[in-house]
């Protein structure tokens, strides 16, 4: 099993990326939010200058605010800085859309999305339909040093539901879910990806790597779930995923997609956000203010011992190492940590435990 190192995009962070190489960690992940964080690629390519053997990636850049060309573009940049240790995470954009009050991208203009950037980063020609215009396009001066097609940049898709899932399956190099790492989560996830290649008469290759985007907490001794330095810790997290439920809840109203570790507060965390003084055409901003960054005092109630068992990687350095292992053998090939901006480096500290029992 590999581990990861989320970094929140923040443009002074970049020095995170050689600590967690220096602790052990197998890679360090760059998420990509235009309206709450630094620009994913510009801290990347900062990291890449300080780094020398840790793989470096988006978790996950989105489509819907940049082109494909440009999105190739810019991976194929810094695999010019970082040759053959780089990947490019992508998913339709709940955070990044939703921040600005818009949906995520169509999963059909996910797929068409898919098949340019997938084509540009081999270096092939490939058509391109731009504001109702179709093109040829293909990048130019390939052996001038501008970017690195060469080594290949692998495309993991990020995916939670069936839908997307599939997706993953038909055209990706692997799969990125959020907070999926329990035996079973794996196993649901593995099952779609595996229906979605079925469906295109696809056999997966042996590459093809499974991972997930979560967080982890080791437990000193004596501690409990409802200590205020676990919720200080956990509780961006916990939080956003929180969100992340209640807008897809949001746009069906299907309450059987809410996860039983948060029915306890479901109900109060509705009425809350029915409250927010914020106008309701303009609520999205009060929703992820915080998010992944820090926990908002208001929302401090809904980190529950359910919540926080629920939906991240708890316990002592052996029960997490257990965990870990046991999402191993269901599948998984790497996870990868999302602690909160003032945790990172402490969150980091605790997992080098983890990371010498592994």
């Amino acid at each position: 099993m590999d581990l990861g190192f989320t970094v929140l995009t923040h443009i002074e962070d970049w020095k995170l990326a050689k600590e967690a190489e220096d602790v052990g960690f197998d890679s360090v992940w760059f998420p990509d939010s235009q309206m709450i964080w630094s620009d994913c690629y510009s801290t990347m390519a900062l990291a890449a200058q300080a780094t020398s053997k840790v793989r470096l990636g988006t978790g996950v850049s989105i489509p819907g605010t940049r082109i494909a060309p440009v999105t190739a573009q810019s991976i194929a940049g810094i695999n010019q800085l970082a040759p053959g240790r780089v990947f490019l995470g992508l998913g339709t954009g709940n955070t990044a859309m939703r921040v600005m009050g818009m949906k995520p991208m169509l999963l059909k203009d996910f797929e068409e999305y898919l098949r340019v950037l997938k084509a540009l980063l081999k270096g092939e020609e490939v058509d391109f339909t731009f504001n109702g215009v179709t093109k040829s396009i293909q990048f130019l001066h390939q052996d001038l040093g501008f970017y690195n097609l060469e080594d290949t940049v692998p495309v993991y898709v990020a995916a939670n539901g069936p839908k997307a899932l599939r997706l993953a399956g038909k055209y990706g190099d692997g799969l990125i879910s959020a907070a999926a790492e329990k035996p079973e989560e794996v196993a649901f996830s593995l099952g779609m990806v595996q229906e979605g290649a079925d469906s295109i008469g696809r056999t997966l290759p042996d590459t093809y790597r499974k991972m997930c985007i979560s967080n982890a907490l080791v437990l000193e001794a004596g501690e409990k779930l409802t200590d205020d330095r676990v919720i200080d810790q956990v509780g961006a997290w916990t939080n956003n995923i929180l969100h992340f439920v209640y807008e897809i809840y949001a746009l069906g109203g299907d309450e059987e997609m809410v996860p039983e570790y948060m029915r306890g507060i479901w109900d109060e965390y509705h009425d809350f956000v029915e409250k927010m003084e914020t106008p309701k055409e303009k609520r999205y901003r009060e929703m992820h203010n915080g998010h992944c960054t820090f926990l908002r005092p208001e929302e401090r109630r809904f980190v529950t011992p359910e919540l926080i068992r629920g939906s991240l990687i708890v316990g002592s350095v052996d029960e997490v190492v257990e965990q870990i292992l046991a999402a191993e053998s269901a599948g998984l090939d790497e996870i990868t940590l999302l602690p909160s901006l003032e945790y990172s480096r402490i969150a980091m500290k605790e997992f080098a435990q983890v990371l010498k029992k592994l």
